[in-house]
């Protein structure tokens, strides 16, 4: 943090305190300009070593020096070190203040306070951090609501005029979007007049000329910002990365053109700014188009087959033999919890974390409803899929299918829904389906193994209400999860004493006791062959 974006209060603020009886007797008038970052006292000769700039000194004259020469030094080394203000305590050293201290203040420009006799220097130190406190507090608020502004307007459909908007709005600068080109793509805010958008256009070609420039094979790190001050404007740019359909490296620039310098509020609210512009903007976000995105669901809601619409919606490069998608289940389990998502909660009402997931998995086609996410990834046909980091810091509990076309999607979606169940009851922070050829089930013909799975299960149809697919469910979630009944209430949002009746209710109508692990492994395999489970068996 520079010198110029530590919380400060103005020096008026301390002299209106009437607690403190400050006055000042010396210096420059506008002492609301004078801003005070930290109270500093000293009584050696100088002080000026253990000075930062921006601070109230506070002295008693113990060690001042007795002739106006001496004194005069003592105020010109003060103010080179960049101390805002000078608080002299009278009594008990000096009955007053020195005039020969006044008048050196004056000459140097210093503001120069009068301490009473009935004030502590600790009583001003405490004023001034509460004040700072406040100071800080209130531009944490105004950061809040500006990030929050700015991830409302990220969910927009027009994200990007929307982004721009507020952070026109909280910054009060002109801000811009430029292709590598400088072609001005998106601006809000009041536009200033020329030669000021010039300007920053040009800055912004050149900042984007350097990026591009010096990414390469030696992977040198390149400047991301740039700022320019002429004539009371401050130009700012921040480089947007992307890449091109054909892999190559192109940029887009967010300007900006203010006629005040950027405050440490708007700094912060630029940087938010700047993190969902790149996200709005990156290739995967916009992995499918606008118009390929709008085809395909017309053509889906006028009743053509997912597998006819799934090729519309992959990019445009790849063959038929080459498009396979990968499905992703999920699960949203606040960290350090053994509980599901509280009730209430929706991450899927955040913008910024579903603009980071679809980022981080590489697809638009994300869905999130509460605590349950699906997802469609594209995907070439021998990929093994893997969960990123950003979904599990997040909280996120992923399960993945193997790479599938379009017109296997069904099956793929089961296999996800199987990987996320085994993800959740192995604690992980994601599964990817496998299927392996070497399993008991391997041994059984599949249509045999199906005959067997619907009698050995039929007696459930003549349960009454919640009925056989609800007692079903219970079953093989209670099973997935170990016989946890904590965990199985939690995952199906129930109370554990539902759990544990419905459980009675299926050993009864199955006349078996689920206490046996024998018992338990054979409805475990019976349940792979029931018919909604089957396509997720070896076959």
């Amino acid at each position: 943090m520079t010198e110029s974006e530590q919380p400060s209060v103005p020096l008026s603020t301390l002299l209106a305190d009437p607690a403190l009886g400050l006055r000042q007797i010396a210096g420059p008038d506008g002492e609301h300009r004078v801003r005070v970052s930290t109270v500093g006292t000293t009584e050696i000769e100088d002080p000026t070593p253990y000075l930062v700039g921006g601070e109230l000194l506070l002295t008693a004259g113990v060690r001042l020096p007795l002739d106006a020469e001496g004194i005069d030094t003592y105020v010109r080394q003060v103010v080179a070190a960049g101390v805002s203000a000078l608080g002299f305590g009278v009594a008990p050293v000096h009955e007053e203040v020195p005039p020969e201290l006044i008048a050196a203040c004056d000459r140097h420009g210093l503001p120069l306070l009068r301490l009473p006799p009935a004030t502590p220097f600790v009583a001003v130190g405490q004023a001034a951090y509460a004040a700072i406190a406040e100071v800080r507090n209130r531009e944490l608020r105004e950061i809040s609501r500006a990030q929050s502004a700015l991830a409302t307007a990220a969910a927009r459909p027009d994200a990007l005029r929307a982004v721009l908007a507020q952070l026109s709005a909280h910054t009060g600068a002109w801000a811009v979007l430029y292709d590598a080109q400088g072609t001005e793509l998106f601006s809000a805010g009041p536009r200033p007049a020329s030669p000021t958008p010039g300007r920053v256009r040009d800055l912004a070609v050149r900042t984007i000329a350097r990026v591009r420039a010096r990414t390469g094979p030696a992977g040198r790190a390149a400047p991301a910002a740039a700022a320019d001050h002429q004539g009371g404007t401050h130009l700012a740019i921040h480089t947007l990365p992307g890449a091109d359909g054909d892999g190559t490296t192109t940029t887009l620039a967010l300007g900006q053109a203010a006629t005040t310098a950027p405050t440490l509020v708007h700094r912060q609210v630029t940087g938010t700014a700047t993190v969902l512009l790149a996200l709005l903007t990156s290739p995967r976000h916009t992995l499918g188009t606008d118009t390929h995105s709008a085809g395909a669901l017309v053509r889906l809601m006028l009743g053509a087959a997912p597998a006819e619409v799934a090729p519309a919606l992959a990019r445009a490069d790849t063959t038929e033999a080459e498009r396979r998608w990968v499905v992703v289940h999920g699960r949203h389990t606040p960290p350090h919890s053994t509980q599901a998502s509280r009730p209430g909660a929706d991450p899927g009402g955040d913008p910024v974390q579903l603009a980071t997931l679809a980022t981080a998995l590489g697809t638009p086609y994300l869905h999130v409803d509460g605590a349950e996410l699906k997802a469609l990834v594209p995907s070439a046909p021998d990929a093994r899929p893997e969960a990123p980091a950003q979904a599990a810091d997040l909280g996120w509990v992923l399960g993945f299918s193997t790479p599938a076309p379009a017109s296997d999607l069904p099956h793929a979606d089961r296999r996800a829904a199987r990987a996320l169940r085994r993800a959740i009851a192995a604690e992980v922070p994601s599964v990817v389906h496998t299927e392996d050829p070497l399993t008991v089930h391997g041994l059984v013909p599949a249509a045999d193994a199906r005959d067997l799975a619907r009698t050995r299960f039929a007696p459930l149809d003549r349960a009454g209400a919640p009925g056989a697919s609800v007692l079903l469910g219970t079953l093989r979630t209670w099973l997935t999860l170990h016989g946890s009944w904590d965990r199985t209430a939690a995952t199906l949002h129930v109370h554990r004493n539902t759990v544990r009746h419905r459980l009675a209710r299926v050993g009864e109508l199955l006349g078996v006791d689920l206490r046996d692990a024998g018992v338990r492994m054979e409805l475990w395999f019976a349940l792979r062959w029931l018919p909604d489970e089957a396509d997720e068996a070896d076959e």
